[in-house]
């Protein structure tokens, strides 16, 4: 380039008020960020809410399109509060009124949260022997189907059944505190048979079958617990479906869901049995069970209104 043209080349220097507009203009645009930041806040809490909760993280369930959840951490539960300690028939800590309350009642869902259970002929012989050689107890059954064959006799189905880890023992440890309530949705043609397998101590004080579940807008085959008591403040229900229990979100323990593949699984009595022994002691289960699972949330974020629960 000619030193002349270079003389010919103006070089322009920004004004201070091209400066200060341009200024003025980051700073509207930053504003415009921050106001539309705001206005999807309400969304974005409720998913956080969702997701970073310690009891709300969903899992696929293998067999249904229900979510379920990740298991309570052992070491939440305070083992050795010396709040809830016994003492010679006596809580310390635990004043007269608390010592005369009723014993829990405790629903138990049964299909994936007590046992699993397969139709033989369709169970993969290497789920079957992974799991027997795991060391889970396990029997089969013959159980009457809905259906009819030609002849207008109930059909018969073969069933194969797994029972959770360490089923037994929870059962009889829940009983010495609880007063034990089986609710499922499965018919009574299949479930009743098999839960004379699981309770052969009589620890169920009431079974519940699928035409005791009731129908809603959202979803069906709900649990109702108002149809064993009015005073829901002593009552709980664990389910591996949460929408089982979305009619009373505040009495429901969300459970992961059981199946055979999963023969080392200590949810029974390392997780769920040390929170109900917890729940126990309370006048109302619902503050704590709130606290610890802020259900109502869930149930909003897969659009069920706070309106239609009674929890």
């Amino acid at each position: 380039m000619s030193e002349m043209e270079v003389g010919q080349i103006e070089v322009q220097v920004p004004t201070p008020v091209q400066v200060w507009r341009g200024l003025l203009n980051w700073v509207v645009f930053i504003v415009e960020i921050v106001v539309q930041v705001l206005r999807g806040t309400p969304s974005l809490i409720s998913y956080v809410v969702g997701l970073s909760s310690r009891h709300r993280s969903l899992l696929a369930s293998s067999s249904s399109s229900s979510p379920a959840f990740k298991p309570l951490p052992v070491v939440e539960l305070p083992l050795q509060d010396s709040s809830f300690i016994v003492h010679n028939g006596g809580c310390d800590g635990v004043d007269d009124d608390d010592r005369k309350l009723e014993k829990l009642t405790v629903v138990l869902d049964l299909d994936e949260t007590l046992i699993c259970a397969y139709e033989t002929s369709s169970l993969p012989a290497i789920i079957r022997t992974q799991a027997i050689e795991a060391g889970l107890n396990w029997f089969e059954l013959e159980c009457l189907s809905s259906e009819k064959d030609f002849e207008g006799k109930r059909k018969v189905n073969y069933v194969t059944v797994f029972e959770r880890p360490g089923l037994l023992e929870f059962l009889k440890q829940l009983h010495e505190f609880a007063n034990i309530v089986l609710f499922t949705a499965g018919l009574e043609g299949y479930a009743s048979p098999l839960v004379d397998k699981i309770d052969v101590e009589k620890r169920f004080s009431l079974r519940l079958y699928r035409p005791s579940t009731v129908s809603t807008e959202y979803r069906e085959h709900v649990k109702d617990l108002l149809c064993l008591s009015k005073d829901l403040r002593r009552i709980v229900i664990v389910d591996n479906n949460p929408f089982s229990f979305l009619l009373q979100p505040l009495n429901g323990i969300p459970c992961i869901p059981f199946s055979a593949g999963q023969p080392y699984d200590n949810q029974l009595l390392e997780v769920i049995l040390p929170l109900l022994k917890h729940l126990s002691l309370q006048k109302d289960v619902r503050p704590m069970l709130y606290e610890r699972f802020h259900m109502p949330e869930w149930f909003q974020m897969h659009g069920i209104p706070a309106g239609l629960t009674t929890g």
